[in-house]
């Protein structure tokens, strides 16, 4: 830990001055809360990989916050350990949310399936791309997802960047979304 502000308000200044390589974001602060922090980081262009950590089982402040670019998102409540491999796992680039928050978002977003249409992927997804999807939202790494379907790393990526293609996303957080929007998960 090389730093610690007491409210959302603080953030900025914190990244500037504590240049830390993840950041720990509660989702509610004093002053400013965290998807506003968000917010602010995005318009002054500070880009530092976020993990949002949280108590709420709000679905739509999780999604406000993945909007916002947060890479992560954990109950506060996580053990040590899993917090230690959530942040390691944001530092390489991967995006990690904890399976009961990814439950609450799929539940709290089932009544916008029905009344909402969205554009189609542009391809249809195969049967192993839906599998490691599935296995994306549980927040599982290139690696583990390889162990998980007993293929390559280099196959898992390979299917990951395809997946991004076919529901025209830019990262794995929004694949994640865009899937559960589509009812693909």
């Amino acid at each position: 830990m090389v730093g610690q502000v007491e409210d959302g308000s603080e953030v900025i200044a914190g990244l500037e001055r504590f240049q830390p390589d993840v950041l720990l974001l509660d989702i509610r602060m004093p002053k400013m809360t965290g998807i506003e922090a968000l917010h602010a980081m995005n318009e002054k262009g500070v880009s530092v990989p976020t993990i949002i950590l949280t108590t709420f089982d709000d679905h739509q402040l999780v999604l406000e916050g993945m909007q916002g670019g947060a890479r992560g998102f954990l109950l506060k409540d996580v053990s040590l350990e899993s917090l230690v491999q959530a942040i390691e796992k944001v530092q390489q680039g991967e995006t990690l949310v904890q399976p009961a928050i990814t439950e609450r978002i799929i539940k709290g977003l089932s009544g916008l399936r029905s009344g909402q249409s969205e554009p189609q992927p542009t391809e249809e997804l195969s049967p192993k791309e839906l599998e490691v999807l599935r296995l994306m939202s549980c927040g599982y790494s290139n690696r583990e997802i390889s162990l998980a379907v007993n293929k390559s790393e280099g196959t898992v990526k390979n299917q990951v960047s395809s997946i991004l293609d076919k529901l025209g996303v830019r990262d794995r957080t929004q694949a994640v979304l865009r899937a559960i929007n589509l009812g693909l998960i």
